[in-house]
């Protein structure tokens, strides 16, 4: 069945002033329609190669997959974990989780701005949680796949590809970022986090 974009769960000016409507118009409705657009077309040709037995293109087909459907399910946690009532603090498990893997709040926030702000080139920053060992981790993602870890649950992500802040903040990403938090849906989070430990 082809993947579908998904509406936003707000208003495209919801999350003002911190991301622009037309930022989330651009971001949404063109970008991560790619994405998806990407990745049916990506997995119908794996399925035509199957069919005719023909897998002279495997590898690319299964790289456009990668970078596709990671685009399309990234994005997918992005919408979802940003709200016109986020910003402040997390509270309850979340908070705690943060505190026992990184010290206390500020210091994740500082360690997390800092690394999504040093991606190279396009990508992501994330908040994982690590199931092995029952902690968080903060990874950078360069585009949409490489740099990542198995095993992994993703679930905080802030887009740091160039098309997600330079209608408003051009090259400054740093203040993108930082306004990033201010719309940070902690209680989403939160429910993401308890779905990962169990």
């Amino acid at each position: 069945m082809p993947h579908v974009l998904p509406p936003l769960p707000y208003d495209y000016n919801a999350l003002e002033p911190h991301i622009d409507e037309a930022t989330m118009k651009l971001h949404h409705d063109l970008h991560h329609k790619s994405y998806v657009d990407g990745l049916n077309n990506a997995e119908a040709k794996l399925a035509e190669a199957r069919e005719k037995g023909d897998h002279g293109l495997i590898k690319h087909w299964s790289r456009e997959c990668a970078f596709h459907g990671s685009g399309h399910f990234n994005h997918v946690l992005f919408w979802e974990i940003m709200s016109p009532k986020g910003g402040g603090k997390p509270t309850g498990d979340l908070a705690d989780a943060i505190n026992r893997s990184f010290g206390d709040f500020d210091k994740f926030q500082a360690q997390f701005l800092a690394a999504s702000n040093a991606v190279q080139a396009s990508g992501w920053g994330v908040l994982a949680y690590r199931p092995q060992v029952k902690d968080l981790v903060i990874l950078q993602s360069e585009h949409h796949q490489n740099l990542t870890q198995w095993g992994v649950i993703p679930i905080l992500m802030v887009d740091v590809w160039e098309h997600a802040y330079y209608l408003r903040y051009q090259n400054r990403r740093a203040e993108y970022t930082k306004a990033f938090m201010n719309v940070v849906h902690w209680g989403k989070v939160g429910e993401l986090l308890a779905a990962a430990a169990k």
